[in-house]
């Protein structure tokens, strides 16, 4: 008799999970046990897993092995935003806004309204915008230690868009991308939506671990890196001048781009150099003003070598073109008179009154984070399940993230990353100690 193949094992599992024959948490056979009980190679137990997990219907824990997925809504990369009960607290995603932007942004509209050439704002911007734009942004960066000349900064709708701009410009299908084994999970979606092999690097309390990208390097074509060396989401790490060498190093020995997202990079008031000012040769340096100013603005950039540029315009230019005109007005003219360093300053603050909070609060448990990011790692107990305890944090008015949201590799850690910007300050101990109290509530 003929084994069956992958797919008729993915079949056979999807049909009982959705008729309710393998309710949610059931754990599934081991990979092994599979392979030897159908009869199949390890490589196809593996992949009907994977197959699985893809379509949000089993989840692999580190360590502990491949459960069925709570089909709660409220774990994975896209979780629900819709509460059973009135929401307490979304800390499933960070939207920091000071009590004083929407007068500055009523203040600057009409100045833009009384500027001599108001009409300029509704005309087609170059692909990257205008040189006296992007020359505001140089001007900016040279305070993170980015030096560099406005033809090599391309105007984006929103860092995000810089990524995928970067990565288009790059790389290829098939390529190979390595990335943090935890990381930001908009990159996963980049990598899928652009074909790419996504190669997982294991991660230290320290940052990744450098001797295993060598090894990765060495062992398989890698054609860029993609890292966040200065506060990383989500666990916050700052790697320091020797790691930032060692990095550059190993991106020139193999022959690698690197692509540094600096997104959360402010937070750290005094930071050692950017990689791209180590080595601008080989560096996309890509960031926004989502985090920093207001997650409504989109407005992104990336800064290119000389080599990349010319590709990358094109690739603006096929995509979507690059940031608004509007938009652009508003966020030259918020980085030209000061109010992006002052907010900056603010958010610094503000992150480091939250953080407190969450160390009190959390005291106890297994947590990592910068001490002043929007961020915190939480490791949870062998027996919470992470989709079931979001699924109960969900039954309490509170929104987070899942470990799977953030992993690149097949099995996840029992994990939760806490979003700490969006509540008010003044709220954020009651939702963290009602999060304490869901969480003790759990039993083993």
């Amino acid at each position: 008799m003929r084994p069956p193949s992958y797919k008729a094992i993915v079949d056979e599992y999807a049909t009982a999970i959705r008729s309710g024959a393998l309710p949610a948490g059931t754990r599934l056979p081991t990979h092994r046990t599979l392979a030897r009980e159908r009869r199949v190679a390890l490589a196809t137990a593996t992949r009907a897993y994977a197959e699985l997990a893809s379509a949000g219907l089993a989840v692999g824990e580190q360590g502990r092995g491949t459960f069925v997925r709570v089909r709660s809504g409220y774990d994975g990369i896209e979780p629900s935003r819709a509460l059973p009960v009135p929401r307490v607290a979304d800390l499933s995603f960070n939207q920091p806004l000071a009590p004083d932007q929407g007068d500055l942004l009523r203040q600057a509209l009409r100045a833009l309204a009384s500027s001599g050439d108001a009409e300029a704002l509704l005309r087609q911007h170059p692909p990257g915008g205008h040189r006296h734009d992007r020359a505001a942004v140089a001007t900016y960066l040279l305070d993170r230690g980015v030096d560099t000349a406005p033809e090599n900064v391309l105007l984006t709708n929103g860092a995000q868009q810089a990524l995928d701009c970067v990565l288009r410009t790059l790389t290829r299908p098939g390529d190979v991308l390595a990335v943090d084994a935890l990381g930001y999970p908009g990159i996963k979606l980049l990598a899928a939506a652009h074909g790419l092999d996504l190669a997982p690097v294991a991660v230290t309390p320290a940052g990744p671990d450098l001797d295993a990208l060598d090894r990765l390097c060495r062992a398989r074509p890698v054609r860029a890196v993609y890292t966040m060396p200065t506060v990383h989401n989500p666990l916050g790490w700052v790697l320091d001048r020797a790691q930032r060498e060692r990095l550059v190093g190993v991106a020139a020995r193999h022959g690698c781009t690197l692509i540094e997202d600096g997104t959360y990079a402010f937070l750290e008031a005094a930071p050692p150099p950017p990689l791209h000012a180590l080595a601008p040769e080989r560096t996309c340096y890509v960031a926004g003003l989502s985090k920093n100013v207001a997650p409504g603005l989109r407005f992104g950039f990336a800064v290119l070598p000389d080599r990349l540029v010319r590709a990358a315009t094109t690739q603006l230019r096929t995509a979507a073109w690059g940031a608004p005109g509007l938009i652009t007005a508003l966020a030259t003219g918020w980085l030209a008179d000061g109010t992006v360093a002052r907010l900056e300053r603010e958010r610094r603050t503000d992150a480091v009154a939250r953080q407190a909070v969450a160390r009190t609060a959390l005291a106890g448990l297994t947590t990592t984070a910068h001490p002043g990011s929007y961020v915190v790692w939480l490791t949870l107990e062998p027996h919470q399940r992470p989709d079931r305890v979001a699924a109960a944090l969900a039954a309490e008015g509170i929104l987070v993230s899942t470990a799977d949201a953030f992993a690149t590799t097949r099995h996840h850690p029992g994990a939760l990353r806490l979003a700490l910007a969006t509540p008010p300050l003044a709220d954020l101990p009651a939702a963290l100690g009602r999060l304490r109290a869901t969480l003790d509530a759990i039993a083993p």
